[in-house]
């Protein structure tokens, strides 16, 4: 019966209370203020609602990943499971990757949305990502996911980095054996700590989506749209058919609903959207996942990897992005032009995550390999491409969603019971003492 009553008190909260309800309206009223007073919206103070708020969850997503990645490893007894969820993960998002890229090869082929556009690009309006995406080379990727100091990765919060680190020490506590319980029950009370931090923080989460959201109407408005509105359109409509597609069979396969799933996790959504950030909310989905019956360790590894190697709506974009460009200009691109796009969208996703602007990089460095006539076409897409990253993120953080529910179930270790009974139920992460008693 006392187990009744969380679920009730929730229930019974005034809906003006309820922080996707809070969160809703603050976009709403975002909008209006950015198209009727643009002026206001772009004031400084309104935009650092929204980036104020983007930096207070990235403050503690590194410890987050930290602790989660290396309790889930510590509990761990056979470290082959650790490589065996690792392997898993990485090919369900391969093979997901390329859907993604498919499917936006499949749409730009089939809609010309930039035909007839007769586009003059400004290529200095895009110089900066271009020599940001020459520099993201594979070797030097690869070298990048090796800190120079633990503490530089820890105060950067490069995901990649501070994953690498967890995994090593991970694998040292289980090493320790019984000597290394003590240090696994700190760990594991830090986290509950910092998800406390998350729930506080949260409460703030209104605010930041009508500051960021204020602030891109106003300065792109609907003027800046024009004549690039089809293209935003097609993108949209690209990904909702991934979203409902590909991933609801995927989550069908599992066993439930593609749609209980988005709105099991709609708060985060909401945030995603008034932030353009997938990263706002990484430790709140962590905690969800966990809740809906995907075990810790695989939460822990596969989430904080996803967000580098599972960029399903970055990798829509970028193969739709790069043939509305060519349709643009009016170049006329081969079909082993097409399959390079997809070999080299795959790997330049990989590239440039955790950087600033993360997609229109990787557009610069696919435009860049497969026809670098391309890369001053960038600019037609450049005003409006605040636009696409919110759908971008949401996309990503869905993937990411459905890809940790799928390799638990994968991995014999998903709890259909638990997964059957929280799809139904209404969860508000702004609540702190569920969010710090929850494991």
């Amino acid at each position: 019966m006392a187990a009744e009553t969380p679920a009730r008190a929730r229930a019974s909260k005034p809906w003006y209370k309820i922080l996707y309800v809070q969160v809703l309206i603050a976009i709403i009223l975002g909008v209006v203020i950015g198209w009727l007073w643009p002026n206001l919206a772009t004031n400084d103070w309104i935009k650092a609602l929204g980036d104020g708020f983007i930096k207070l969850i990235k403050m503690v997503i590194a410890p987050i990943i930290f602790c989660t990645v290396v309790s889930g490893i510590a509990h761990i007894q056979d470290a082959r499971k650790v490589g065996r969820v690792g392997v898993k993960a990485l090919i369900y998002f391969e093979i997901v990757s390329s859907f993604a890229l498919i499917l936006g090869l499949i749409v730009g082929n089939l809609v010309h949305v930039g035909q007839g556009l007769g586009a003059k690009p400004d290529a200095a309006a895009v110089a900066t990502y271009v020599k940001q995406a020459e520099a993201q080379k594979s070797v030097d990727f690869v070298l990048n996911i090796i800190p120079d100091s633990v503490v530089g990765a820890l105060a950067r919060g490069d995901i990649l980095q501070v994953l690498l680190f967890a995994i090593l020490f991970g694998f040292a506590l289980m090493a320790l054996g019984e000597r290394g319980h003590r240090l696994r029950d700190i760990i594991d009370d830090t986290a509950h700590g910092v998800f406390g931090v998350i729930a506080i923080v949260m409460k703030a989460a209104p605010l930041g989506a009508f500051g960021a959201m204020a602030y891109t109407i106003g300065r792109y408005g609907p003027a800046a749209l024009g004549n690039l509105v089809g293209l935003i359109a097609v993108f949209y409509l690209t990904a909702a058919l991934f979203v409902v597609v590909v991933l609801g069979l995927i989550a069908r396969f599992v066993g439930f609903s593609i749609f209980k799933f988005i709105a099991y996790i709609k708060d985060e959504l909401l945030i995603v959207l008034g932030t353009s950030s997938s990263e706002s909310a990484l430790p709140q989905l962590m905690e969800k996942l966990e809740r809906l019956g995907c075990s810790k360790p695989v939460v822990g590894l596969v989430v904080p990897t996803g967000y580098s190697f599972n960029l399903d709506g970055t990798n829509i974009y970028m193969t739709l992005a790069t043939l509305f460009i060519a349709q643009a200009l009016g170049v006329d691109l081969t079909f082993s032009q097409q399959l390079t796009i997809l070999v080299v969208a795959m790997l330049t996703s990989k590239g440039a995550s955790g950087v600033t602007g993360a997609g229109f990089i990787t557009l610069a460095a696919t435009l860049t390999v497969v026809n670098p006539v391309l890369v001053p076409g960038m600019a037609i897409v450049f005003s409006v491409d605040k636009f696409m990253s919110e759908v971008r993120a949401l996309t990503n953080i869905t993937g990411n969603g459905i890809a940790t529910v799928f390799v638990s179930w994968w991995e014999g270790e998903l709890d259909y019971a638990k997964l059957q009974e929280k799809l139904n139920t209404q969860i508000d992460p702004s609540d702190v003492e569920t969010a710090i008693t929850t494991g």
